[in-house]
């Protein structure tokens, strides 16, 4: 399977993924970090564990604003 391939059949879970992960933020708050640093670390392929962590990067920089 291509990259791009990859990238368009997983990106909406990829997304939803990151969403819940996020959301986890205001509960969690200083403990937050390091467990969502577990969640990805658990997450097969690395290909779609660094899908979720760019949309989690995605959704800091937009909270930050």
């Amino acid at each position: 399977m291509s990259r791009a391939n990859f990238h368009s059949q997983h990106l909406e879970a990829a997304r939803q993924e990151a969403q819940r992960l996020f959301a986890a933020k205001t509960e969690m708050h200083g403990a937050w970090l390091n467990w969502v640093a577990a969640q990805l670390y658990t997450l097969r392929p690395a290909e779609y564990a660094g899908m979720v962590r760019r949309e989690l990067q995605r959704l800091q920089e937009k909270s930050d604003t």
